[in-house]
């Protein structure tokens, strides 16, 4: 794999310079953003155990991957935009197994597996479903998100007929990612009338989608074994 391959694949990219997605760049910063107001709010509730500090690190290491492959935009630069996100994904559905089901670890360790296996397949069958070749997807590579808001929206579901106070949270979690899993398909199509596009509002949607997430974790996810003690109003 040539890992200084160029990607041009934004409406906003017009060259291969570091400086050709400033938009899409510096929405980065919503990842951040709602990392660090998670950090703030794990420790005001003391409640910055090992794996809630986990999913906040992977929330601010998919904002640095993301402004990398968004500037340089190789495929290493790639490779780092989409590894967090990932990690993040399987890390938050392994912890909700634990923490909103009671499940053992190796259940929920499980769970996730199969959700990987799952989703790797997924977006091969849909393109066999949809007829249209490997890499040629009409939804712009948003399909490999498709399992994703599925599984949120199962568990939450599920979590709302159980009465678990997590269950808003992840529902509402959804209702913002689809939003922005739209603007990150139509990118590509609005070129010729917006030259910026649309995937700058996937990046600040889905910052708030993860921030979201994060605060269900921190206030509904029993957390034990705190990190660090309560910092309130620090």
């Amino acid at each position: 794999m040539d890992w200084t391959k160029a990607i041009d694949g934004y409406c906003e990219r017009v060259d291969p310079s570091y400086w050709s997605e400033p938009v899409n760049a510096i929405t980065n910063i919503a990842f951040v953003f709602a990392a660090l107001l998670a950090w703030r709010e794990a420790r005001a509730r003391a409640a910055l155990d090992a794996g809630t500090a986990w999913l906040i690190f992977l929330v601010f290491a998919t904002g640095v991957g993301s402004y990398l492959f968004h500037t340089h935009a190789v495929m290493w630069a790639a490779m780092a935009d989409t590894t967090p996100i990932m990690l993040f994904i399987l890390s938050y559905l392994a912890l909700s197994m634990r923490r909103y089901f009671r499940l053992s670890w190796w259940i929920a360790g499980g769970i996730a597996l199969a959700f990987m296996i799952a989703a790797s397949s997924f977006r091969r069958v849909l393109g066999m479903v949809m007829d249209y070749p490997y890499g040629m997807s009409p939804f712009n590579g948003s399909e490999g998100y498709f399992p994703a808001f599925l599984a949120l929206v199962v568990v939450g579901a599920i979590l709302m007929r159980r009465g678990h106070a997590a269950a808003p949270w992840l529902l509402s979690a959804a209702g913002v990612f689809i939003v922005s899993l739209t603007f990150r398909t139509v990118d590509n199509d609005v070129c010729n009338s917006f030259p910026l596009g649309t995937h700058f509002l996937w990046h600040v949607l889905n910052g708030v989608v993860l921030g979201t997430l994060l605060i269900a974790m921190i206030r509904h996810g029993k957390a034990t074994a705190p990190l660090a003690p309560s910092t309130r109003g620090g």
